[in-house]
């Protein structure tokens, strides 16, 4: 690990008055940065720790029923948070990694990094999520946009998320067991107007929407409604010595057919 300077801000303008300066970055469970910096894969003369910024942490509800989720709150803290107002995000949070990780790791940074296999940004995109930063709103739709892309600008803060609690839900994860990682998981959620159906960890673009499941599922909301679906197309699927493209492909439509199945 190269060499750099570590400063902890006290409050959210006080990080980005840090973040102004163009070699910081910002730091939030450090769970993927840190391992990537000790292999000398990146290199940043400053990192801003969000972690203990107090307006960054903590879950509640708005007005609108939104379960509304500090950016600095970590995985644990959000299986635990939301284990009676929204079980699905509760079972996703709680089998990221293992204790350890989700001791650290937070969601804010999960979104941020948007890793192609993240669970966190297929729970944002199927829930119809809003990410809120110290300058905007995001829709999820508009705020992912391919491996490790994001909407958002430099010195840019993810401070909170704000998940609509739908009908149903349900996330299904096949594991990849060295990495904790999903090799293709899938987050089904029904809303009244609609279906929304995440995919993560089979493309190389990153996390998606299956909308052909999408549609199946909004006229017959059951395992059934996939099982003549044909495969997402294999073409821009990861492959890897853990699958090719065509079997994730075909782990898409089986992991959609048992959240549906687990969602009911």
């Amino acid at each position: 690990m190269y060499n750099f300077e570590l400063t902890k801000p006290a409050t959210l303008q006080d990080a980005v008055n840090a973040l102004k300066d163009e070699e910081a970055q910002a730091l939030g469970g450090g769970q993927t940065l840190l391992p990537t910096m000790k292999a000398r894969l990146a290199q940043m003369d400053t990192l801003v720790a969000l972690s203990q910024i107090d307006e960054l942490r903590g879950i509640c509800t708005d007005d609108d029923g939104r379960i509304c989720i500090g950016a600095a709150t970590t995985h644990a803290e959000v299986q635990k948070g939301c284990a009676d107002s929204y079980p699905a995000l509760a079972s996703l949070a709680g089998r990221i990694g293992d204790p350890a990780v989700r001791a650290r790791g937070t969601i804010g940074g999960s979104l941020a990094n948007n890793d192609p296999s993240a669970c966190y940004p297929a729970g944002a995109l199927a829930s119809n999520a809003t990410i809120r930063t110290d300058r905007r709103e995001i829709d999820a739709d508009d705020f992912f946009q391919g491996m490790f892309e994001t909407a958002l600008e430099d010195g840019e803060i993810v401070t909170e998320v704000k998940f609509p609690v739908p009908e149903k839900a349900a996330y299904e994860k096949f594991i990849q067991p060295a990495s904790r990682f999903p090799l293709v998981a899938v987050y089904v959620a029904k809303f009244s107007d609609g279906v929304r159906v995440a995919v993560t960890g089979a493309s190389s673009d990153g996390v998606f929407r299956w909308t052909e499941a999408e549609r199946a599922l909004s006229s017959n909301f059951s395992a059934d409604a996939i099982k003549d679906l044909a495969a997402p197309d294999a073409g821009g699927m990861i492959s890897d010595l853990h699958g090719s493209g065509e079997y994730r492909a075909h782990l898409v439509t089986v992991m959609t057919a048992r959240a549906a199945k687990a969602a009911g």
